[in-house]
């Protein structure tokens, strides 16, 4: 799965270390030597994580979590805070702001642990944690989605749209909330071409008897449950 991560830090040897270690790993890079550079990079596309160093020129690493968590767009970001820092209030005041928190010198391995812990725990669409659900089961590391022993066949978007449906059933999605958190923040395309994607994905789970697990709510979006909908509940209506 290509998960992209912003490490923001100052020091440019332990910047380079990070990000070689998670590049061996498997993730996807991008650097920031501080707040200003962080925020361009955040302006042209989200990344699905970012290591956030304590202490950076003009403004702290705490200013600029503070920053990002009061606004829509950067609010649900993941951010692991790094530091040398170790008295207990300070570790309390980054988890305030934080989703975790990391006291250097740490070791590179368990760094790669808390990554992953944290995107399961908090973007289940961008780990490799095999997905699976009365049946229905997405495994990432595979790119491969099975209903017992039928493959079903999917496009790389059809792909990606189920596995974030599969990893945040019941919940409702509006067009502009899939194509954010599917497509990318930075993707300029019609909120219609969320109903193509539908339809195709739909088709494909109609092989294995499961595409009345794709719901939609009139007037709202679309919604992914293994709970059949009630008649009146608009669900899998024409689009």
């Amino acid at each position: 799965m290509f998960v992209r991560i912003l490490i923001v830090e100052d020091e440019p040897a332990v910047r380079e270390l990070i990000t070689y270690n998670l590049q061996q790993s498997g993730y996807d890079t991008v650097q920031a030597e501080d707040a200003e550079k962080a925020m361009m990079i955040i302006n042209e596309a989200l990344p699905d994580l970012i290591l956030l160093d304590w202490m950076l020129p003009k403004m702290s690493g705490v200013e600029f979590a503070r920053t990002l968590r009061r606004q829509d767009r950067t609010r649900g970001i993941p951010i692991i805070m790094l530091t040398a820092r170790t008295e207990e209030a300070d570790k309390v005041m980054g988890l305030d702001i934080a989703d975790d928190y990391m006291t250097k010198p740490f070791s590179p391995r368990e760094l790669v642990a808390r990554i992953n812990a944290v995107l399961r725990r908090l973007a289940p669409e961008a780990s490799d944690q095999v997905v699976e659900l009365d049946g229905l089961k997405l495994e990432p590391s595979k790119h491969q989605v099975t209903a017992g022993n039928n493959k079903v066949e999917l496009g790389p978007t059809e792909y990606k749209l189920l596995h974030f449906l599969m990893t945040h059933t019941e919940r409702v999605y509006t067009r502009s909330q899939l194509l954010d958190r599917v497509w990318g923040d930075h993707v300029f395309v019609e909120e219609r071409t969320i109903d193509v994607h539908i339809r195709r994905l739909r088709k494909a789970l109609e092989s294995v008897g499961k595409d009345e697990w794709i719901q939609t709510v009139r007037g709202a979006g679309y919604r992914f449950s293994v709970v059949a909908p009630l008649a009146d509940d608009a669900a899998k209506t024409s689009l």
